[in-house]
């Protein structure tokens, strides 16, 4: 059974409605992230809540200037994992064991986390999407290492946060969100399997989000 939805330009217009919604949810959900990192900042003053702050702010953007789909999965088991990958990691609680040693390394990883995410933003443009979708493939910057950069920074930020806040329920929502983001990136490349640009791409970028690691 096909798995995804591959429909000419006329009908996509007709469904501008639909991707009109799922932009402005998806930009809602963002902004109101952005709001929580900014009342951080300001409760905190600490420069980690700017720089989320941004993150998330950029994303807002992405949504809602992202360009249309070519190809998207029509699975409601594609499109959880899309929602579980992106947002789990608000079920991440500053709970646990706070060592002295764990605060500063954490934070180094947030940061290279936050910095591997915007980066991967900047390259993606408007191919910008959560559920697995064809926008055109991207080969600049970061994705010429990994081919999937943006779930690379993810798995850096929760790292940085459980060794900030080291707790078994902290280890269980990493291990659940990293699980949803492999299977992300699985259902993206079997959507784009049948391009040969695609294939291509795989043959010269071998790594999906850790080098040498898979």
């Amino acid at each position: 059974m096909t798995t995804w939805l591959r429909v000419p330009p006329s009908r996509l217009d007709g469904r501008w409605l639909g991707r009109l919604t799922v932009n402005a949810v998806g930009a809602l959900i963002a902004a109101i992230f952005a709001r929580r990192y900014l009342l951080f900042y300001l409760g905190s003053h600490r420069l980690i809540g700017v720089a989320f702050f941004v993150q998330q702010m950029w994303i807002m953007i992405a949504f809602l200037v992202r360009r249309s789909p070519r190809a998207v999965s029509r699975r409601v088991g594609d499109w959880l994992l899309a929602f579980a990958g992106t947002f789990g990691g608000v079920l991440l609680q500053p709970s646990g064991a706070h060592p002295h040693w764990g605060l500063d390394v954490g934070l180094g990883a947030q940061l290279a986390g936050l910095a591997i995410s915007v980066v991967s933003l900047l390259a993606l443009g408007r191919s910008f999407g959560s559920v697995a979708a064809d926008r055109g493939i991207v080969l600049r910057g970061p994705y010429s290492i990994v081919r999937h950069p943006l779930y690379t920074g993810y798995l850096f930020i929760q790292l940085g946060y459980v060794l900030q806040s080291i707790s078994l329920w902290n280890v269980i929502v990493v291990l659940f969100v990293t699980a949803c983001n492999v299977g992300r990136a699985l259902v993206e490349e079997r959507l784009l399997a049948t391009s040969e640009e695609y294939e291509a791409y795989q043959r010269r970028v071998r790594w999906r989000i850790l080098p040498r690691l898979w």
